[in-house]
């Protein structure tokens, strides 16, 4: 089932039933809010449907025991093909892009009849991740499509992409998840998780699920509670900043440290929402320095340590002392 985005469904699922369906369509939204997820539903109904038996099932969803299911979710199925990265060379992790070679392999797909059902089926997870060739290839299908064939294109950046791509598919916008969403779905991922943990965490994700899941995974608590310190009594000798940056430095806070710079943002637009006057925009103000800094840093490679001082600065300007004298 994908929750919180009711309207994507409905868009897509009226389209499929009104059997005048658009051969391709770009599923935009931020990470983690289910665009994935949704495109590989997608996939499933279109191609179970097309081969049946007739089925009553809600929305995009098919019946758990459809054979067509289970062939899609062992990569199996002959009229379906999911392309995302794939692992490198040296075997160490996955390739910076998907490959013109991937993209060319789908030319079998179309050379041969379908299989199954009239239907064929491309998830690609993301686009965004496609090389310039690779982007090209692929513009050459969505020009000339063969018929009966849905490309689901996955993607976080569609401002990156060939403008030509986008003009020709149909956009799908997917919004942040809502708190009743989000809550439904931890439950389901981290049973483990209390209620209380949960209602702090769903406020720094965003409505993103992934951002919650590994926000949960890294054990960004304390991180919030110095941080919402800083920002709310200041910090007037630097030692609560000075901790912060020095518990954020080295290799082995990493991931922590990008996750700070994720999460300092959005406190201060958490914030803001509390305020008013002067100290709104004092906040307000805050968070573009603070949006500016997190993304600057990652790119050229700032010092740990030093970013996150910065950003304990930024903090720390926000606090009621901050406006007085």
């Amino acid at each position: 089932m994908i929750l919180g985005q009711e309207k994507a469904v409905d868009q897509f699922f009226s389209a499929w039933k009104s059997g005048a369906m658009h051969h391709a369509w770009l599923l935009t939204g931020p990470r983690g809010v289910g665009k994935a997820s949704f495109a590989l539903a997608a996939a499933e109904r279109v191609l179970a449907e097309a081969a049946g038996p007739p089925f009553d099932a809600p929305g995009i969803e098919t019946p758990e025991d459809h054979p067509v299911g289970r062939l899609v979710a062992a990569g199996s199925h002959p009229d379906f093909r999911l392309l995302e990265r794939i692992e490198n060379k040296s075997g160490t992790g996955l390739a910076r892009n998907i490959s013109v070679d991937q993209v060319r392999e789908l030319g079998e797909l179309f050379t041969v009849t379908p299989a199954l059902s009239p239907w064929r089926v491309v998830v690609i997870d993301t686009v965004d991740e496609l090389e310039a060739s690779g982007a090209n290839a692929l513009l050459k299908m969505l020009e000339e499509p063969p018929a009966n064939c849905l490309f689901l294109l996955v993607s976080h950046v569609p401002g990156r992409l060939l403008p030509t791509i986008r003009s020709r598919c149909r956009r799908l916008d997917f919004q942040p998840l809502g708190d009743d969403a989000m809550t439904s779905i931890l439950e389901a991922e981290l049973p483990g998780l209390s209620a209380a943990e949960r209602e702090k965490l769903i406020p720094l994700a965003d409505g993103s699920v992934s951002k919650a899941l590994a926000y949960a995974a890294l054990d960004l608590a304390p991180l919030e509670s110095q941080a919402l310190a800083i920002l709310r009594e200041g910090d007037r000798d630097n030692a609560k900043r000075s901790k912060l940056a020095q518990s954020l430095s080295g290799k082995a806070a990493a991931e922590r440290y990008h996750a700070f710079l994720e999460m300092a943002p959005t406190l201060i637009a958490r914030e803001a929402r509390s305020l008013d006057g002067a100290a709104r925009r004092r906040a307000l103000d805050a968070y573009e320095r603070a949006s500016e800094t997190s993304r600057i840093a990652p790119r050229l490679s700032l010092d740990a340590a030093a970013t996150v001082f910065q950003l304990g600065s930024i903090l720390a300007s926000v606090a009621p002392s901050a406006g007085r004298g």
